[in-house]
């Protein structure tokens, strides 16, 4: 159904292949994205933008190599909470990646956040649970966190799914910040996002996954605010120690849950 390459622009191939029925532009980053509707299903494709836009922090070039990256990601780890990656389409404006369409609400959103973080707490550990399970795999894989933040995460409240989108900024390995205050949210970051020159590596996304939590979740349970604490504090050496530790607290919150629903 989709094509290696097309001649013409992003746009007025979508509007060939169905109705274009959403479109997102995203001023800081320059890429364009539009939700499409064909005969037989939905997607949600992502692209670099105008070429000749130069209002965008990064230019064309660099958008374009993000989304090379965003491809990569997606192909190297599968996990429910992440869009399938259907095809990369070349054009003279650079790739279209075509994903599945998600239901659900931005997180960013301050009304969806608020309603979110009033759901039970169960629900909203499991959300979490998957969120960290998906970066234990990318962890696993040689990703590494960067720019995430709320606006990553999409929430259907009907079907209780979470969706993790925009991983364009994510490395494989270990790097060092050359930057300064690198690109995301203060929110979430973790303090060697903010240093020149600091490392930047899994210990890093153990952070911000921690963030992410004491964002989401008003009132962790003990053992997981425990846990939380030392990942913002003290630290855990990996990513994968703070996953283990997190799975160990979060199983005695469901036992706990459990026995009062019963």
């Amino acid at each position: 159904m989709f094509p290696g390459a097309i001649e013409v622009l992003p746009a007025t191939h979508l509007d060939q292949l169905g109705t274009i029925f959403a479109r997102f532009a995203t001023p800081d980053s320059g890429n364009v994205s539009y939700g499409v509707h064909t005969d037989t299903a939905r997607y949600f494709v992502k692209t670099a933008g105008d070429p000749a836009d130069t209002r965008p922090y990064l230019d064309f070039d660099d958008r374009v190599a993000l989304l090379r990256t965003a491809a990569e990601l997606a192909r190297s780890v599968t996990h429910d909470t992440t869009p399938t990656l259907h095809a990369v389409i070349e054009s003279p404006a650079g790739p279209l990646l075509v994903y599945e369409w998600r239901d659900g609400e931005l997180l960013h959103d301050s009304v969806a956040r608020e309603r979110f973080r009033a759901l039970p707490t169960g629900e909203v550990l499991a959300a979490l649970g998957a969120l960290y399970e998906l970066h234990a795999a990318l962890d696993a894989a040689g990703w590494v966190e960067g720019d995430f933040y709320d606006g990553a995460l999409v929430y259907d409240f009907a079907a209780r799914r979470l969706t993790v989108v925009d991983l364009d900024l994510y490395r494989r390995g270990p790097s060092r910040n050359t930057m300064g205050r690198m690109f995301g949210s203060e929110r979430f970051m973790a303090p060697e996002e903010l240093v020149l020159g600091a490392p930047v590596d899994s210990r890093t996304t153990a952070y911000v996954m921690a963030r992410a939590a004491l964002v989401l979740l008003p009132d962790p349970p003990q053992p997981v605010a425990d846990v939380l604490i030392e990942a913002t504090t003290t630290r855990f050496p990996s990513y994968q120690a703070f996953y283990e530790a997190w799975l160990s607290a979060s199983s005695t919150i469901d036992a706990s849950l459990s026995n009062r629903s019963t």
